[in-house]
């Protein structure tokens, strides 16, 4: 009986925490920099949620060490839905990546919702030379690891797709960690970068101005607003094919029903109008599920793309 009525006064004590939820404003960390693809969509559902809710949902952008820095602040953050992080794909592969996060990446952390998926594309400078993927691939192979790949940080989405594609097309390579896809593309622009993967929507505007050369995108479809670029199973290389993911998590232990609450404005937003123009001019596919739908989703990433890394031969920092 005793139990049942603690039971009871918990359920109470969530429910009336999520009324009065928000009472000041949230913060919403992305641990990536600013005009990444992850700090775009952070800032396209802040704008959304601070107008449901009438208080500040403040991005704050702590970039550093594949986004383990962010993450790890919001999985020791106090847990009462003020701190939130948005993560990308790479998040699922922190635990092969690091030999101490400092923070458990299924346990400590709640799913609160996906956000959505973006394609990425294969880029390189035009000095290089290539035309296609093949043309890479047999440049890399006739060079093994004397040329060089960029990513936003071990353990980033851009990480695990390149990793993925490395894999696939049985390459080597260098590894140039950067912090973030801004210093990609003007790495890649000066030629001392020959080879990376940016998601779509930042690379189509250096793309269309010819400082960066588009080989494939990394979805199993085209993106409509570069619909020359072939994907990489057209390209002849499907098992390179990767999507980076957009999810947004608090700390564990956060009640179930502000967590609730959270999800239920974040796909309200995702199914606007507004948003939906905004998300298809990024070739941003939204992703709606539940938290439940979330957290199993996560799991399963968790386990296919750390073997991806471990088939990779990377081994913790």
């Amino acid at each position: 009986m005793k139990r049942l009525l603690l039971l009871a006064a918990l359920l109470f004590m969530g429910a009336a925490g999520a009324q009065t939820y928000p009472a000041r404003p949230i913060r919403i960390i992305v641990p990536f920099t600013p005009g990444s693809a992850t700090d775009v969509m952070g800032r396209i559902v802040s704008e959304r949620l601070n107008a449901a809710w009438g208080q500040p949902v403040i991005v704050d952008n702590r970039p550093g060490a594949g986004g383990t820095i962010g993450i790890r602040e919001t999985a020791r953050a106090e847990p009462d839905g003020y701190t939130l992080v948005l993560v990308s794909s790479g998040h699922a592969v922190n635990h092969v990546l690091y030999k101490d996060l400092g923070y458990d990446s299924l346990n400590d952390l709640s799913a609160v919702a996906m956000l959505g998926s973006l394609p990425s594309v294969l880029i390189v400078p035009p000095s290089l030379g290539v035309s296609s993927v093949r043309e890479l691939v047999a440049m890399l192979k006739a060079k093994p690891g004397q040329l060089n790949y960029a990513t936003a940080g071990v353990g980033s989405g851009a990480h695990v797709s390149i990793e993925k594609f490395n894999v696939a097309t049985g390459v080597k390579a260098l590894h140039v960690p950067l912090k973030g896809t801004p210093p990609i593309l003007s790495e890649t622009m000066a030629g001392r970068i020959q080879y990376a993967f940016v998601p779509a929507v930042s690379g189509m505007g250096p793309i269309k101005d010819g400082k960066v050369k588009a080989l494939a995108v990394s979805t199993g479809k085209r993106v409509a607003a570069l619909p020359e670029v072939p994907t990489l199973g057209e390209a002849g290389f499907p098992g390179g094919e990767s999507t980076f993911w957009l999810a947004l998590l608090a700390p564990a232990k956060t009640s179930p029903a502000i967590v609730g609450q959270i999800n239920a404005e974040v796909r309200r937003a995702l199914q606007s109008a507004e948003v939906k123009e905004r998300l298809a001019k990024l070739g941003t596919e939204a992703m709606s599920m539940s938290p439940a739908e979330s957290d199993a989703f996560i799991r399963r990433e968790h386990g296919e793309l750390g073997k991806i890394m471990l088939d990779a031969g990377l081994t913790p920092q």
